[in-house]
């Protein structure tokens, strides 16, 4: 691919070009996002570059959107939001992402922290995001792993930030394991359209749980395929 190709690629045009990324990034000003870091991320993060060409027109509507394998690509709120929660005007160095999908928040994650460790349960959605990350220059950050997302990755923790982007009908033990002291995650938890996204904070061998509304995700499924 030649770089002027791949810079119209990442860059965009018409529905995804860079004047239609200011008008979502005003949006969620307008919806209560306040974080300056969040808001720049999001709007130099080519979100069309994470779904289906056929799709590429609606990247920048404030809506979820498929991304095959019954699984979607976050409503962009929905990822400024919990990445706002998490991150809380700190300093970052190790942050696990259950559900890589797509890798968009993956890269939005990854310009924001020093590490990411992020596990997918579907192989075919692991590999496209590594090529995507790969194609902005944002993997020497995050390293990938296809497994059960329920078991975290124990190995590598614990961590400053847990971000999980499918619901449990109850968070997993380990994932509190996981978390480091002072450290935050974001979860969504219950099933079907009753959901609460969560946001718990460990102090010592304390979990203070905050809820921060309703939202609608996929569920954390086990097993790996």
């Amino acid at each position: 691919m030649s770089h002027s190709i791949k810079s119209i690629r990442i860059h965009g045009i018409g529905m995804t070009s860079q004047r239609t990324r200011e008008r979502l990034v005003k949006r969620l000003e307008e919806v209560g996002i306040r974080d300056s870091r969040v808001l720049e991320v999001m709007r130099r993060t080519p979100r069309h570059l994470f779904v289906d060409e056929a799709l590429a027109s609606r990247a920048y509507e404030d809506t979820a959107l498929p991304i095959g394998f019954g699984q979607t690509i976050s409503q962009p709120y929905v990822v400024a939001r919990m990445t706002e929660a998490v991150l809380a005007d700190r300093r970052v160095d190790r942050a696990l992402e259950i559900g890589t999908g797509s890798g968009y928040q993956t890269a939005v994650l990854a310009q924001l922290v020093e590490r990411i460790y992020s596990v997918e349960r579907i192989a075919a959605l692991s590999d496209s995001a590594r090529v995507r990350l790969v194609e902005l220059q944002l993997h020497r950050k995050v390293r990938l792993k296809h497994s059960d997302g329920s078991w975290g990755w124990p190995e590598h923790g614990p961590y400053d930030a847990v971000l999980v982007t499918a619901a449990p009908a109850k968070i997993p033990d380990v994932l509190f394991d996981q978390l480091a002291e002072g450290g935050r995650m974001v979860i969504p938890v219950g099933t079907g359209w009753s959901q609460e996204l969560l946001l718990i904070t460990r102090i010592g061998n304390v979990y203070v749980q905050t809820p921060l509304g309703p939202v609608s995700f996929v569920p954390l499924q086990q097993g790996a395929c």
